[in-house]
């Protein structure tokens, strides 16, 4: 579907301008590329095609879907930004939570993921379980991405790279551990370690296994980990699909 972009003024673009760079000295200092991404991902992946409700339109902000189970030490990344935050008062916290994810995957070397500004406010969160389920397989994540989201299944499995960021903790998901060596980095080593088996140390989560599992999403697990070239351009295409669900819809 075509997108049909909001005018902002010159003036917004500069702050998006300026807040980006900000926002790249923070997430650089400080290492918290992860928690950015998951920030905006958990923002987004709200959205509800069906009812056009949801989705990443600042709702991070409120203390009662911050509270959701999912969303469970995201509080951190939110007191981390406040600073910048306070810094451009003109820019919708929804603009905001998405550019930190953009600026994420560009800080830790992804591929560069298109941002266009204009996102509103919405006045309340979304209801509680509409984010996916690490501990289940394929049909929950069609369910989830495709049939909610309205994303596709190239879609899920290029998201699901975005795992090569971050870690998992016990306290927030029930699982301990992070996907790769290097957890801040953004390349496709995800990929690699799913299709050479289970190591020590590294985690898998359900979700991550049940991709191998499947004629669809198996064989592009095999493209991405041989070629992350093919990851970055599906990944970048599907960051920015996510980062706009149910914005500017023509």
């Amino acid at each position: 579907m075509a997108k049909n972009y909001p005018v902002v003024s010159e003036d917004y673009k500069q702050a998006v301008e300026k807040c980006k760079r900000k926002l790249r000295g923070l997430i650089a200092e400080k290492g918290c590329a992860p928690l950015m991404l998951r920030l905006a991902w958990h923002s987004a992946g709200t959205f509800d095609c069906g009812s056009k409700t949801g989705g990443p339109f600042g709702t991070m902000r409120f203390s009662a879907e911050q509270a959701h189970g999912a969303n469970n030490g995201i509080v951190i990344a939110l007191r981390l930004l406040d600073p910048i935050k306070e810094q451009f008062p003109t820019i919708s916290h929804a603009d905001f939570h998405q550019l930190a994810g953009v600026v994420a995957v560009e800080v830790t070397g992804g591929p560069e993921v298109p941002f266009h500004p204009g996102r509103e406010d919405k006045p309340e969160p979304p209801p509680e379980g509409r984010l996916p389920d690490a501990t289940k397989g394929c049909d929950h994540l069609r369910d989830v991405f495709v049939k909610q989201m309205g994303l596709s299944d190239k879609d899920i499995v290029a998201l699901s790279g975005g795992h090569t960021l971050g870690r998992c903790h016990k306290d927030r998901s029930g699982f301990e551990g992070p996907w790769t060596a290097n957890p801040l980095i953004f390349d496709n080593s995800y990929f690699k370690e799913l299709v050479s088996g289970e190591k020590e140390g590294l985690l898998q989560l359900p979700s991550d296994k049940a991709l191998l599992s499947d004629t669809v999403f198996r064989p592009l697990v095999e493209k991405y980990a041989a070629d992350e070239d093919a990851f970055f351009g599906d990944y970048a295409e599907a960051h920015l699909k996510l980062s706009e669900l149910g914005f500017a819809d023509a």
